[in-house]
């Protein structure tokens, strides 16, 4: 009698706790990208801060409610070492992205089309498009291309380069050389902040 108690407590108090656990844990880590992409559950509409090794980073909007990072790289063992750790709160999340080979490898982010974001990434390419929502981007050093979609989605509208280009047809902008920079208000939803240091910025 005494040992059917004791296994029923146990029973009991694994079922409560698991849940409590699983609560608790709000970090994920992975690697070996190539073989296992990461994929994480995260609801459209949420904030997400992403922050990049460089590279050449392409993050792009989907319709899963969902966050993924691939790696296609011509060393693909190299690419393995590639790590991502996701740490979740109750309305937002940190994507980092870091480790791997210095040269020739691609890594696309994939995250659910209505979501804001904040971008910090150091050197490369970066390239966001299909991703309607607030956004916060700079780059230090490099090419930064953001598809902005209509310009009437937006409230307001702040881009700027260090040195370098600045091209932005959809809002009638065209400047290079240094502190180039220009603001827009709307009566749209979103709001948006870009910024390279060096380089080019392209709003498409």
């Amino acid at each position: 009698m005494a040992k059917a108690i004791c296994t029923v407590a146990l029973a009991l108090l694994a079922a409560f706790s698991a849940p409590l656990a699983f609560a608790q844990s709000k970090r994920v880590e992975a690697t070996n990208l190539p073989d296992h992409p990461f994929q994480v559950d995260y609801p459209a509409g949420s904030q997400l801060s992403v922050y990049l090794r460089s590279g050449d980073v392409r993050v792009v909007g989907g319709t899963e409610n969902k966050v993924s990072v691939r790696v296609d790289a011509k060393d693909m063992e190299k690419a393995r070492e590639v790590r991502v750790t996701f740490d979740r709160s109750e309305h937002s999340a940190e994507l980092h992205v870091s480790g791997g080979p210095r040269n020739d490898i691609q890594i696309t982010v994939e995250v659910p089309k209505d979501t804001g974001l904040y971008v910090r990434m150091p050197a490369g390419q970066l390239e966001i498009t299909d991703v309607a929502g607030d956004k916060d981007v700079q780059l230090h050093a490099g090419e930064l291309i953001l598809h902005v979609g209509s310009p009437a989605d937006y409230s307001y509208v702040e881009a700027s380069v260090t040195t370098g280009g600045l091209e932005a047809p959809p809002f009638h902008e065209d400047h290079g050389g240094l502190f180039r920079s220009f603001h827009k208000s709307g009566n749209g939803k979103y709001r948006l902040h870009a910024h390279v240091g060096a380089g080019d910025l392209t709003l498409r």
